[in-house]
């Protein structure tokens, strides 16, 4: 073999290696014109937790692998460095689920949604004197985040902060199942419990939040206009959080 013939070899076994490299990156996403440029490996460690947050059950290293389109050896660096900060764990199973870590990050976003939601919900208290409140979807349950009650009505429903319920009970819950279908823009109404009426619309267009904004009042009837106020209401806190 000539030393030419020993410069085309290494080229080729070097451009194999390249490509080698480049295939078990997986795909690259093509940046579009006047997109900043991002981080491929930041991008892939949060499309782990998104699959995660997705299967109750977990997710095989190979699971991940397939459904990133990258080798397994990509998944095992990014679960490594997730697992370090308690973001990721490893059942008995050999299957990931989402880590503890996560619980601390929550906790630091729900205040962001009650103080957004506040002045919006403080309106409803003060026209329509009823009790307003900002629920969540946490899985299968709403969690309420925000409560105004109204200081001028002399009889009105308590709500308190915290409160869980299925997402198949009460307006909240109908509101946010709607939206998970795709269904328009509208109020549910529901009977929250004997004698008290529930009316709430979904929070819509913010990424990774399902949410209703809703009022609980005594009685049957609805207010004139209570239901076309919370659909501009939950716009309104829906540009607020985007």
């Amino acid at each position: 073999m000539t030393s030419n013939d020993s410069a085309r070899a290494v080229s080729r076994a070097g451009s194999g290696a390249a490509v080698a490299a480049v295939l078990a990156a997986g795909p690259r996403t093509p940046r579009r014109a006047g997109q900043p440029e991002t981080s491929q490996t930041l991008d892939r460690g949060l499309s782990v937790l998104r699959l995660l947050a997705e299967e109750e059950r977990g997710l095989t290293v190979g699971d991940l692998a397939e459904r990133l389109g990258v080798n397994r050896t990509v998944v095992y660096r990014l679960l490594a460095t997730l697992e370090q900060h308690r973001l990721v764990r490893r059942g008995p199973d050999n299957r990931f689920r989402l880590g503890l870590g996560l619980i601390r990050l929550a906790g630091r976003a729900q205040p962001l949604l009650s103080d957004a939601a506040l002045p919006v919900l403080r309106a409803f208290t003060e026209d329509f004197g009823v009790t307003a409140h900002l629920t969540v979807a946490d899985g299968d349950e709403g969690l309420v985040v925000a409560v105004e009650e109204p200081a001028w009505s002399d009889v009105h429903v308590a709500y308190r902060v915290g409160l869980r319920r299925p997402l198949s009970c009460g307006a909240a819950g109908a509101a946010i199942a709607a939206a998970r279908r795709g269904g328009g823009a509208g109020c549910a109404v529901a009977e929250e419990m004997p004698g008290v009426r529930g009316v709430a619309a979904a929070v819509r267009g913010v990424a990774g939040v399902e949410a209703a904004l809703g009022v609980v009042l005594l009685g049957e009837a609805v207010p004139r206009g209570l239901a076309e106020r919370l659909v501009e209401g939950a716009e309104r806190l829906s540009v607020a959080l985007r």
